[in-house]
């Protein structure tokens, strides 16, 4: 037994059995395991500390081995995986905090709630490294909108992103949407936020120093949460989830506001030693992570907690996850300190506990030992497990089917726009304006007006020139198609993101949506997907600096389509040369659009296919070095003024990317295809609406653009036609489209929300 840690049988009694153990997610070696580290039985709140900090959210037992071959180094990075949140070094002296993490099944069991909270508890692990929160990005998936379970889920969740994003004063400035019959039972709420500090502000989360105080920061402790890590987010849901509403989290957003700034001005006063948020597993989870890494021991007692409900078990103190609140160790000569700015921001500050040399969480309720373990036991002594992966004869077989909405004999007028009006390509506007995008006052670019959102770096009145860029991509039904080159696609989609506002990228996190990974299929998906983004960061040279991993995403009809988002921040040099997506002519009238990339259109996975129930396994290969050399020609173009606008080819192929950029600059067009058909090999039909990584669309002057052609050797560059007028028209071989801006505006910017009630 470590120093400073009481012998087992002072602990509080009744042990507890193996079917209690079974009932919170442990299997019966797992339980044994637990019994062997104790050298007993556990009791129950013992139990159910393990429980959680063995849970798959909190331990990525599944998943923890294929993190590891990821890349997370960089000269740039200052807070790599393990830390609340990553942080890279943006110039000017500012560091940027970011994170993605997941709020799945509590959204799917309580919409509002569960993403509310979510964006609630991505904020919390971005200031607890001492960064301010500075915008909001939200990953969305649900089932096709004919689905009223679907647009009920998209509404809820929606409406609370919002009301939490905008009453606690952060802007949400971007994100994704997708629509998708897999996801009917399991919608999937991803939020990532982003935060600026200074960089010798950045704060840790390793607890040290005996004697210090354990504080707890924030709300009161109830019931709700109680369970939703090991419970709801380590468990396949079934048709009874409604029973699990108590164990969905209640946000405060008012509350998170105050929580914001009194731990900001606590971290600017030097007054912290490390400060954790209290997030999945609450009380067990954060402690026990703090005293781990700091490599002591942390002694609690839960009849200090205040509560809001009178009568609560230690146990469920200890694993309630209430919302707002942060743990932090201070020196106690400064606790008074602590206390006052805490009174000044109306938010609650209790010692509840100290540090120790014991390396054990002991958890007392008054003058009773009500649980003792071993941090290590906790933390490091999870069980691990290899995945047995195997392919399955046909992947897209694992899914339900998506009927065909469009016919294989539609003219390309027809097809194009379908296309601009399918629920996967149409303008998110009906969801972004419910956000507010601008406040904070650092918003450059907003959602339609490049594809990625650019922010300001200034800090409490001191700034620079200088921006970030920050995107968050994923694809889950091309992944579903081939996960290793899906994967491999969303870093790039972000990276070209990035570079079409002129940033270069400085670091990547993920969040790993995917289904059972003890069954076979769903092991594979995800091992290849881990190397399709090993593969990607490597080759684009952007270093992994956190994540999320979100498993169990499965319903009574089966899983999730295997769903990698990526979030990515890259570094503008001047906030005001920012690269735009929409059309922009000069002062001339010779104005022109080209295609940078090896971009290689194929019809596999992508939208029409899938609106014409033509999806078939697999994706086309591609050259990730000939991506990277066109993104950094991109990037580099629209830092120089070269190209007035550029926009990458994405869902809907060309021709909706040619659209958007037409309607988002409110000029017109005139392309012939007819260079990308003789390059790419493909019939007229695959130039305007397939899909595949590569691919940017930019406009500038016939002379500018030109003179970068000649730079762009073995890097792509096709000549497509002018700018000009009201009308986009894009000629490929004996197929030809032509519309008004007016008229693709009109389907594009109102398909959505005719399809919400």
């Amino acid at each position: 037994m470590a120093k400073g840690a009481p012998p087992a049988a002072d602990v509080a009694p009744p042990p507890v059995s193996v079917e209690q153990a079974r009932s919170l997610g442990l299997t019966d070696a797992e339980f044994d395991r637990i019994r062997e580290l104790l050298g007993r039985a556990p009791n129950s709140l013992e139990l159910a500390v393990f429980s959680l900090l063995w849970s798959e959210h909190c331990a990525y037992k599944h998943s923890k081995k294929l993190l590891g071959t990821l890349p997370t180094g960089g000269e740039k990075v200052l807070r790599g995986p393990g830390e609340n949140a990553g942080a890279v070094d943006a110039g000017a002296g500012l560091a940027v905090a970011f994170k993605v993490e997941s709020h799945n099944h509590p959204s799917a069991v309580e919409p509002f709630q569960g993403a509310a909270t979510g964006v609630g508890g991505i904020l919390r692990d971005v200031f607890a490294l001492g960064a301010r929160p500075v915008a909001v990005l939200d990953s969305l998936r649900f089932g096709e909108l004919d689905s009223q379970r679907s647009r009920y889920l998209f509404e809820r969740v929606v409406a609370g992103i919002s009301s939490y994003g905008n009453s606690v004063g952060v802007p949400t400035v971007g994100g994704e949407i997708y629509f998708e019959r897999p996801y009917e039972q399991n919608c999937l709420v991803n939020v990532m936020c982003v935060g600026l500090a200074p960089v010798e502000q950045l704060l840790s989360s390793a607890a040290r120093g005996e004697g210090n105080l354990v504080v707890l920061l924030g709300a009161r402790t109830g019931r709700d949460g109680i369970g939703g890590a090991s419970v709801l987010a380590s468990a396949e849901l079934t048709d009874e989830d409604h029973a699990k509403r108590p164990s969905v989290q209640i946000g405060d957003p008012l509350e998170e506001s105050k929580l914001i700034e009194c731990c900001l001005e606590l971290v600017e006063r030097r007054v912290l030693i490390a400060l954790q948020d209290l997030g999945a597993g609450g009380l067990s989870s954060s402690a026990s992570e703090m005293a781990a890494k700091g490599g002591v021991g942390i002694d609690l007692d839960v009849s200090k907690v205040p509560l809001r409900e009178p009568g609560m078990e230690p146990f469920e103190t200890m694993i309630s996850e209430s919302q707002e609140r942060m743990l932090c160790v201070v020196e106690r000569s400064r606790l008074d300190e602590i206390v006052a700015v805490c009174e000044k921001w109306e938010t609650s500050a209790t010692p509840i506990g100290s540090v120790t040399d014991s390396r054990h969480l002991r958890v007392f309720d008054g003058e009773e030992l009500a649980g003792d373990i071993a941090v290590a036991a906790l933390v490091d002594e999870c069980p691990l497990y290899d995945l047995d992966a195997r392919r399955p004869e046909n992947p897209l077989a694992l899914f339900p089917a998506t009927p065909p909405t469009l016919t294989a004999g539609s003219g390309v007028q027809e097809t194009f726009l379908t296309l601009l009006g399918a629920a996967n390509v149409a303008s998110r506007r009906w969801a972004f304006e419910q956000y507010d995008s601008l406040v904070q006052g650092r918003t450059v670019c907003r959602p339609e007006h490049a594809d990625a959102a650019v922010l300001r770096l200034t800090y409490d009145g001191h700034g620079t020139s200088r921006a970030v860029a920050v995107s968050i991509d994923g694809n889950g039904r091309r992944v579903a198609c081939d996960p290793y080159i899906g994967a491999a696609e969303a870093v790039c989609e972000c990276a070209a993101n990035l570079a079409c506002t002129g940033a270069e990228p400085l670091g990547l996190t993920n969040c790993l949506n995917f289904g059972n990974p003890e069954k076979p299929h769903v092991a594979w998906q995800l091992s290849k997907a881990v190397e399709g983004l090993s593969a990607a960061c490597r080759a684009l040279s952007v270093p992994v600096v956190g994540g999320n991993v979100s498993l169990y995403n499965e319903g009574p009809d089966g899983p999730i389509y295997p769903t990698p988002v990526v979030g990515m921040v890259g570094e503008v040099e001047d906030a005001a040369k920012a690269g735009k997506s929409g059309f922009a002519t000069g002062s001339g009238s010779d104005d022109m659009v080209a295609l940078i990339g090896p971009f290689a259109p194929s019809q596999q996975g992508s939208e029409l296919a899938k609106l014409r129930g033509e999806l078939t396994a697999g994706l086309p290969s591609f050259d990730l070095a000939a991506v990277r050399s066109a993104l950094e020609l991109v990037r580099g173009a629209v830092r120089a003024g070269t190209v007035t606008s550029a926009h990458d080819v994405s869902e809907g192929g060309l021709a909706c990317a040619v659209a958007e950029s037409a309607i988002f600059g409110a000029v017109g067009c005139s392309l012939d295809l007819a260079p990308l058909i003789r390059r790419a090999e493909v019939d007229p039909e695959t130039a305007l609406f397939g899909e595949g990584p590569g691919g940017v669309l930019v406009s500038g002057s016939r002379e500018s653009l030109m003179s970068l052609s000649k730079t762009a050797a073995g890097v792509g560059f096709l000549a497509l036609g002018s700018l000009g007028g009201q009308t986009i028209g894009i000629a490929a071989g004996d197929a030809r489209i032509e519309l008004s801006i007016e008229d693709a505006r009109r389907v594009f910017q109102t398909a959505l929300a005719k399809r919400v009630p």
